[in-house]
C-alpha cells in the first residue's frame, strides 16, 4: 500500500516514497526547473526512480493553485505556467500508475490531519504561515475541496474591507496581514518608528535590511520589536480563526510554516484575538490551536496518502 508523493515548490521538486502509515520509506529532491516542459519531466523522471523496484499503488503531485474536484487539471498555478493544464493526464501518459493531482496546502493540512497534529480530531483548520497563508479544512473526516476543487483558499479570505492589493486581484486578504511578508512589513514598520523597534533598526542597517531568518532570530532572542510584530500577526491570524469558526466550527486549528517555528509566542495572541472576535464568546465551545508536527514532511506525505486513498479507497 506504498503511494509516491511529490510536493513542487518554488525552489525546489521533492519527492517521497510513502507507506500507509505515513513514513518515508525514500526520498528525492531536485531544483524546480523554471520552464514547464523541463517541469514536466523532472517529475515523471522523480516518480520512475522512486517507484523503481517497488510496488505502489499510485502517485500524487501536490502544486500550488486551483486543482479541479476530479484531482486532474491545474486550473490555475501562481508560480508555473500553468492555465487549464492538463497535468494528470499528461503525466499518466507517461507513467505506469495512476497519478491525482492536488492543492500544496491540502496535501500538507491533510498529512497533519492524518499523521500529525490533527490526528486526534476530526474537524480541522490548518493555516500554514509561509511567503503567503495556505490553507487546507478537514469536516468529519473528510477533506474540503470545495464545488469546483478550488475551496479552502483561507489566504484569499478578506479581513479588511478595501484594504492592502493582493496578487489574487482582490485587496484585504489575510495573506496581506498574517503572511511571512506581512510579518516582516510589521518589523520595518518598527524599526522605522525607533523606541521598541531599535533594536530591528539596529539589525537592518547592519545587513542591508531585514530578513526571515534575521527576525526569527530576534523573536527567538525575546526582542521587544521582534515580539511586538509577531503579536501583530497573531492578532489578524487570531481575527481570521474567528470568522473561520462561524462558519466551520473546527475542533482545532493547527498553525505550519517557518513562523510557527515560535510556538506559544505566536499561538498566545493568536487566542487571544480570537475570543476577542468570536461570535458568542463565552458560549461556543473552544477549540485547540496547535503547532504543526510534520514540518518539511508534510506536503509530500500528504499527496503520497491522498493519492493512495483516491486509487485503492482505504
Amino acid at each position: 500500500m506504498q503511494a509516491i508523493g511529490i510536493d513542487i515548490g518554488g525552489t525546489k521538486v521533492a519527492g517521497a516514497l510513502v507507506d500507509e502509515f505515513g513514513t518515508i520509506v525514500r526520498s528525492e529532491r531536485v531544483p524546480t526547473p523554471t520552464d514547464t516542459a523541463a517541469l514536466e519531466d523532472a517529475v515523471v523522471d522523480m516518480i520512475r526512480v522512486l517507484a523503481d523496484g517497488e510496488q505502489v499503488a499510485a502517485a500524487g503531485v501536490a502544486a500550488a493553485g486551483f486543482i479541479d474536484a476530479a484531482q486532474s487539471t491545474v486550473y490555475y498555478a501562481p508560480n508555473i505556467n500553468w492555465r487549464n493544464e492538463p497535468l494528470r493526464e499528461k503525466l499518466e501518459a507517461r507513467l505506469d500508475l495512476p497519478v491525482f493531482i492536488e492543492n500544496d496546502a491540502n496535501a500538507a493540512g491533510w498529512a497533519e490531519f492524518r499523521y500529525g497534529a490533527g490526528r486526534l480530531y476530526s474537524d480541522m483548520v490548518t493555516l500554514t504561515i509561509g511567503t503567503g497563508v495556505g490553507g487546507a479544512i478537514v469536516v468529519g473526516d473528510r477533506l474540503l475541496r470545495g464545488g469546483f476543487g478550488a475551496g479552502a483558499e483561507i489566504g484569499h479570505m478578506r479581513v479588511v474591507p478595501d484594504g492592502l492589493p493582493c496578487g489574487c486581484g482582490a485587496r484585504g486578504c489575510i495573506e496581506q496581514y498574517g503572511s511571512g511578508r506581512a510579518l516582516l512589513r510589521f518589523a520595518n514598520e518598527l524599526a522605522t518608528a525607533g523606541g521598541i523597534g531599535q533594536t530591528l533598526a539596529d539589525v537592518r542597517d547592519r545587513n542591508n535590511g531585514l530578513t526571515g531568518e534575521l527576525l526569527s532570530e530576534l523573536i527567538t532572542a525575546e526582542d521587544p520589536g521582534a515580539h511586538a510584530a509577531l503579536r501583530t500577526l497573531g492578532h489578524w491570524l487570531g481575527q481570521a480563526a474567528a470568522s473561520l469558526s462561524a462558519v466551520l466550527d473546527p475542533q482545532v486549528f493547527v498553525f505550519g510554516g517557518g513562523v510557527a517555528a515560535a510556538g506559544d509566542v505566536l499561538l498566545d495572541p493568536i487566542r487571544s484575538a480570537y475570543f476577542d472576535h468570536l461570535p458568542a464568546r463565552g458560549y461556543h465551545p473552544a477549540p485547540d490551536f496547535l503547532i504543526a508536527e510534520l514540518v518539511n514532511d508534510a506536503g509530500v506525505v500528504g499527496a503520497a496518502d491522498l493519492a493512495r486513498i483516491s486509487a485503492t479507497g482505504a
